[in-house]
């Protein structure tokens, strides 16, 4: 610990470590940062707080834990023998296994101590080890909560308030000799239980029955219900102390005598070393690469859809938020993918900052600015963009479908669906990957197994979520990262490798030359089909995604020409020349005369009729094709009637009345106020811009390496503050005081202390209230004293300050400036 007498609290530990030292427990425990203690003292306080305490216990893997748990049931203190003898077993029943065993935990128990120490979970010297009094009571046993390691109370706290005859019918049962000293009484059943012979031969005179009572509760929980009249075996332990009373019904097994029968063993099961991550199967690195490559272009194809499918205007927002379940049918329909993949999608879309609402009073989802810029960039940096919003991001579409704490069902885009462990879970399974050989797939359950160990007590959540959340991230991770392409054929790709380590332009660099090259061609058929051998250039899938449907998709999408999609080119402004011309340009075969004659009838009718608003009206060259419509029993519901022979007005919005009469075969065209063609174009609706949803931090950041040394330097200038040596006044009524309150001098003294202290260039300690109110005592070396203000170098906050003379209640000298 640096120094020759032992610490007596936590606070004289924490102010015998380093700078090195203390940088590492804020590093570790950066909740101890906010606000900055004022001195060691209140970090220290901090420190020992409930909800810091069990942050920090929440961070231990499974061996260090098991340690702190072995701490919370030695004595306080507790020599290091005694620890290492609660991990390891009194060695009396040691196979072959258990000396392995016992090797293990004898290495690797310093480094768990060294990490309780860090933390400040734990502290004194080795002779004298204390738990925190916050984490021994966490850790301890008590009928509400029972210890982890399965074990009761001890004799004296079990027999706390028993009588001192009851006392004596259980010394006289176990042959011990009487006493009427209560405390000579529990002491003298301790020393029976912890005794490994007399223990024994008590044990051997014990019915076969009350030993299987035994084994019941020995590896815990240690408490049972009896009846009013016990049956002779519960009886037998129970003359004997073995089982104690807690109440009326219950009874409990001491803790010495626990111990006793798992030969000493504060755990069943030590697990000292990290559980090792088993290979399923090991593939070529290369055809890895490969399948991940091409997953990761279809996530990217998958993506770009999505975008295409919500251009327009996506659905709306429900009124609690998120995205209704018919909605994310209709979604997954159009993905051609389940309901919950389609939820991923949305929700990587939404996460990368691609989807939003566009915050209308009618409320939708909508491409937001950035995905046309998203659209722009080569096919690798749009995957890095994708992935790195993905690990960094807290929202967990595998919650999709589920309730929440009160029942309530999780939606896709919803409000509850962030969770703050999800990066670290997806970052750590994807390094456990990377621990392995390139091209090896690890077994599930043994990643889970290791990630438990890591962080046995981490992923607490809400009852309808079950108590395992880590495991269930892990899986989903394992899933999601399938879909995205970090992983391919179960193992993890060289540009995964790449995003992890060294960033994402070499990540970009390796996967570039595995993506297909877009292909600026397409095949007509004669059937009215294009086939797409491959990626196609954005110009061109966009204007083909106009003129035609997509009929499948795989390694050649095929797109088909119908009417309906003929009329949707013209409807955004081509004409029929062009139409004509862009196939020709793109076409690696003749275009299909069928094609060419569907493209000319379709324009041919296009525009014949006209839509205005009247409310809404139809105006037609040709009578006779207005009298068709009026004599067409479908268009009742339109309410229509002539306004002269070549109009027709309507009871309906001109929207409507467009879609009824397609609907009935006719292709009329919209027109403006002035007579002018309206012009749809697809894509037209974008969000105002908007950022990607902001990840919810677990606890308090990490801070850095700049923050850490201000943070030491001021908490270190604060103690010596508060715990310097100062002189005592000479003469004059007022004194500094008790150690820890303000000084209290006169202004005049106050004036002419701090004037010397200039002069001398000496140190001073002062007590100040600020302008709020707030007192503090602060460590100063006076620069310059003038028209009412002290400039003077403050060690506390390591800068040079000004104080106003009349907000300082007193100073005082240091003794290392003089002689007290």
């Amino acid at each position: 610990m640096g120094t020759t007498t032992p610490p007596r609290t936590l606070a004289e530990a924490l102010r015998a470590r380093g700078d090195e030292s203390l940088a590492g427990l804020l590093r570790a425990r950066p909740d101890l940062l906010n606000p900055v203690p004022n001195d060691i003292t209140q970090l220290a306080t901090r420190a020992g707080t409930r909800a810091s305490v069990v942050r920090a216990l929440e961070h231990l893997d499974r061996f260090a834990l098991q340690t702190a748990e072995a701490l919370a049931v030695a004595p306080d203190p507790a020599p290091y023998d005694t620890l290492l003898s609660l991990l390891t077993g009194d060695g009396l029943d040691d196979g072959e296994q258990r000396d392995d065993m016992g090797a293990a935990i004898t290495a690797a128990l310093p480094g768990a101590l060294a990490m309780l120490r860090e933390q400040a979970l734990v502290w004194g010297e080795d002779d004298r080890l204390r738990l925190v009094r916050t984490a021994r009571e966490l850790l301890a046993p008590s009928p509400q909560h029972p210890s982890p390691t399965g074990l009761g109370p001890t004799v004296a706290e079990a027999t706390a308030g028993m009588s001192p005859g009851r006392l004596q019918e259980i010394l006289a049962a176990t042959d011990l000799p009487a006493t009427h000293d209560p405390v000579s009484a529990v002491a003298a059943l301790s020393a029976l239980f912890t005794d490994r012979t007399r223990m024994a031969e008590l044990l051997d005179t014990a019915p076969v029955e009350a030993l299987s009572v035994l084994d019941r509760l020995v590896w815990g929980p240690p408490y049972g219900e009896v009846t009013p009249n016990p049956t002779p075996p519960v009886k037998w332990l129970r003359d004997r102390g073995l089982l104690l009373p807690v109440s009326t019904r219950t009874v409990v097994l001491p803790r010495e005598a626990a111990l006793h029968l798992r030969a000493g063993r504060a755990h069943r099961v030590p697990e000292p070393a990290p559980p090792a991550v088993a290979a399923a199967a090991e593939r070529d690195p290369q055809a890895v690469d490969r399948a991940a490559a091409g997953q990761a272009f279809t996530a990217l194809s998958t993506i770009e859809e999505l975008l295409k499918l919500w251009d327009g205007g996506g659905p709306t927002i429900l009124r609690a938020g998120g995205l209704s379940v018919r909605e994310l049918k209709r979604a997954a329909t159009a993905l051609d993918v389940s309901e919950p993949i389609a939820a991923f999608w949305i929700e990587l879309a939404y996460g990368a900052g691609l989807l939003a609402s566009d915050g209308e009073t009618d409320e939708r989802y909508a491409p937001t600015p950035a995905s046309d810029e998203w659209l722009d960039l080569p096919a690798e940096d749009r995957w890095t963009h994708l992935a790195t919003a993905w690990l960094a991001g807290t929202r967990t579409p595998g919650l999709v479908g589920g309730q929440d704490a009160k029942g309530r069902a999780l939606s896709a885009l919803g409000p509850e669906l962030d969770r703050s462990a999800a990066p670290d879970v997806r970052r750590r399974v994807l390094t456990l990957f990377a621990e392995l050989p390139p091209g090896t797939a690890p077994e599930a359950e043994t990643l889970l197994r290791r990630l438990r160990w890591e962080r046995p007590l981490r992923g607490s959540a809400p009852a309808a979520e079950g108590s395992d959340l880590r495991s269930r991230l892990a899986l989903w991770t394992l899933n999601e990262a399938e879909l995205l392409g970090i992983t391919g054929r179960g193992a993890l790709s060289a540009q995964a490798r790449a995003l992890l380590d060294e960033g994402e332009q070499t990540a970009a660099a390796l996967l570039s030359p595995l993506l297909p090259d877009p292909l600026d061609h397409v095949l007509l058929q004669a059937d009215l089909t294009a086939v797409a051998p491959g990626p196609l250039e954005r110009p061109l899938a966009d204007m083909l995604s106009v003129l035609a449907d997509v009929e499948s998709k795989g390694g050649a999408t095929v797109y088909r020409f119908t009417p309906g999609s003929v009329r949707r080119a013209l409807d955004a402004g081509q004409a029929a020349a062009d139409l004509h011309a862009f196939l020709a340009a793109h076409s690696r075969t003749p275009v299909p005369q069928p094609l060419s004659y569907l493209i000319d009838d379709v324009a041919r009718r296009h525009g014949h009729l006209r839509i205005g608003a009247a409310s809404a009206y139809v105006r037609c060259d040709d009578e006779a094709v207005l009298n068709e419509i009026l004599a067409d029993r479908r268009s009742t519901g339109l309410r229509l009637r002539r306004l002269a022979p070549t109009v027709l007005a309507a009871q309906t919005d001109p929207g409507s009345l467009l879609e009824a009469l397609r609907d009935m075969g006719y292709a009329p065209a919209a027109e403006s106020a002035e007579g002018d063609v309206l012009i749809t174009r697809a894509g037209a609706r974008r969000t105002p811009p908007r950022t990607p949803p902001a990840p919810v931090p677990e606890g308090p950041p990490t801070p850095d390496d700049t923050l850490l040394g201000a943070a030491v330097r001021a908490i270190r200038a604060g103690d010596t503050a508060a715990t310097v040596a100062r002189k005592e006044p000479t003469d004059g009524p007022t004194s500094t005081g008790p150690a820890g309150t303000l000084p209290r001098t006169t202004p005049a003294e106050t004036l002419a202390t701090v004037q010397a202290a200039a002069m001398t260039g000496s140190t001073v300690w002062i007590g100040y209230v600020n302008a709020d109110g707030a007192a503090s005592q602060r460590v100063i070396a006076p620069v310059r004293v003038e028209g009412g203000f002290v400039t003077a170098y403050d060690h506390t906050a390591d800068e040079v300050r000004t104080y106003p003379l009349h907000r300082i209640t007193g100073v005082a000298e240091l003794a290392e400036d003089g002689t007290a």
